[in-house]
């Protein structure tokens, strides 16, 4: 028999799921406009002046930056419009993130040889200042114990443009007859759409033991200070009282920081 605690955890791993299976939708609703648009675009230039309309010099769209301007996670890699970061780290090493917040200082380490494309994908945004000035949009209080940062927007829509592949997604364990695993407290890991390789700029910190499918990368882990500073964040609990929201006590990053360890 289910127990209320265990069924509170389920129904709130499955609005979790919910949300992300939403915002995967607007983003697919979003690149079909945007493939109408385009072609009506490109029918216009070639009646109307019988040439195309060239990209700026680095052959991107502006709108790149930080994500579509529409509702829409991180595209996937087929709907990406920059690519990945180059390997620039070493991928033997470690490397430690810095969060500055007004929360208090926030870091956890990341082991490049377990999760190569998510920590150079992390250095390199960090070494442009990314995550500068962003905030931690989300809390969730009930079932799941999150603090969800990453996003250039604030609303739980935005990335980086690209998108980066799942790793280390057997370091868990197994998962349970409930289609689940354990992330522990302290541990780092990648957002998604719900859909597999969708990662991009967004994470979560996990501050108390969390049953979630094991498809989002742990790649991190937090220190004591760290889990402690973010325990704090979930004890003040969400903005209006709800289990899950912006934050009450409002955590802006004003600088961040990858550094080998």
């Amino acid at each position: 028999m289910v127990s209320s605690d265990q069924r509170r955890r389920q129904l709130a791993r499955e609005k979790f799921e919910r949300q992300q299976q939403r915002r995967e939708e607007a983003r697919r609703r979003t690149r079909r406009l945007t493939v109408i648009i385009t072609s009506v675009v490109a029918v216009v230039a070639v009646v109307g002046v019988g040439s195309y309309i060239a990209l700026d010099g680095d052959g991107k769209d502006k709108s790149d930056a930080a994500a579509s301007a529409s509702p829409s996670d991180s595209p996937s890699a087929s709907e990406s419009s920059v690519p990945e970061p180059a390997m620039k780290i070493d991928k033997k090493a470690k490397y430690t993130m810095s969060l500055n917040t007004n929360q208090g200082d926030i870091a956890f380490t990341m082991d490049a040889a377990k999760t190569p494309h998510t920590t150079n994908s992390f250095k390199s945004l960090a070494d442009k200042g990314f995550f500068d000035g962003t905030k931690c949009h989300r809390l969730t209080t009930q079932g799941i114990f999150v603090l969800q940062c990453g996003d250039p927007k604030g609303d739980g829509t935005g990335g980086p443009g690209y998108t980066i592949p799942d790793e280390n997604l057997t370091a868990l364990g197994k998962a349970g007859q409930d289609g689940t695993v354990t992330y522990p407290a302290g541990t780092v890991a990648m957002a998604n759409t719900g859909q597999p390789h969708t990662g991009g700029s967004q994470f979560f910190l996990v501050y108390k033991d969390s049953k979630l499918p094991p498809t989002y990368t742990p790649f991190g882990t937090m220190d004591d200070a760290s889990l402690k500073a973010v325990k704090e964040i979930g004890a003040a609990g969400v903005a209006g009282g709800a289990p899950d929201g912006a934050p009450k006590k409002a955590v802006d990053i004003s600088k961040a920081a990858v550094d080998k360890s």
